[in-house]
């Protein structure tokens, strides 16, 4: 019975990484355009937006969103959420209308076609390079003041340990959050990890995909020394609602 549960497991890996090529090629020259210029950033937003909700939906994969707080059209924030899964990136397109850039590790670039335009529009960092993190900063930076907004997995990777519901938070987002002003909404994902682990062979499936968009979290008063004070509460909303979920 395993055998053809793990074979069902790597059938519909592949078909995955089929849905995520299909649009990219049909629509190739249409991308290539949209990324020609910065200012045509929120064209390609949408176009990625469409992808990602075609993955879904060839996935078998429905989002279920509880909303605390309504992400308002030209307003900037920083989204910060649990990662677990490569759905995660699709659901948070699904997620949010205004359009953010992703502040992502670089191994994905490595994806092909995929990796062509996720490093030509997200923010790619190399965690053990001090260089690259403070590269993040400048360019992160620089799509703030555009207007955009920024998405950030704070656990800074997928825990190595199973066992880990919620791994500790890295400090950038919270920083970037604080000398901009902008707001942080704390977004927890329950299920992309039960229905698309990283893990080839672990149980997956179609499948409900439970968020919950926390009240938005206002940076304006704060200062920098207060990072570590925003960090923990915001792990600590995410925790408390991984470990009881509001969601049925």
């Amino acid at each position: 019975m395993r055998f053809f549960t793990n074979i069902f497991l790597l059938l519909y890996r592949i078909w995955f990484y089929i849905l995520v090529a299909v649009p990219i090629l049909i629509l190739f020259p249409v991308l290539i355009v949209s990324i020609a210029y910065e200012r045509w950033y929120p064209f390609f937003f949408r176009l990625a937006r469409i992808w990602a909700k075609f993955i879904l939906v060839g996935m078998g994969l429905y989002p279920v969103v509880k909303r605390d707080f309504r992400i308002k059209k030209g307003h900037s924030y920083m989204l910060v959420a649990n990662h677990t899964s490569m759905t995660d990136i699709m659901l948070m397109l699904y997620l949010s209308k205004n359009p953010f850039v992703f502040v992502g590790k670089k191994e994905l670039a490595k994806i092909p076609l995929f990796g062509f335009f996720y490093k030509r529009t997200c923010i790619l960092v190399d965690r053990g390079s001090a260089k690259s993190r403070h590269d993040v900063f400048i360019r992160a930076q620089k799509k703030l003041n555009q207007g955009l907004s920024v998405c950030i997995f704070p656990e800074g990777g997928v825990p190595d340990d199973k066992n880990i519901l919620l791994d500790e938070f890295k400090d950038g987002a919270f920083r970037l959050a604080i000398e901009h002003k902008i707001p942080v909404i704390p977004i927890t994902l329950h299920d992309n990890k039960k229905r698309f682990s990283y893990d080839i062979f672990s149980e997956g499936g179609p499948g409900k995909l439970r968020v919950r968009i926390h009240q938005e979290i206002p940076t304006g008063i704060l200062d920098l020394e207060d990072k570590r004070m925003l960090k923990l509460q915001v792990r600590e909303i995410i925790l408390k609602e991984l470990q009881h979920p509001s969601i049925p």
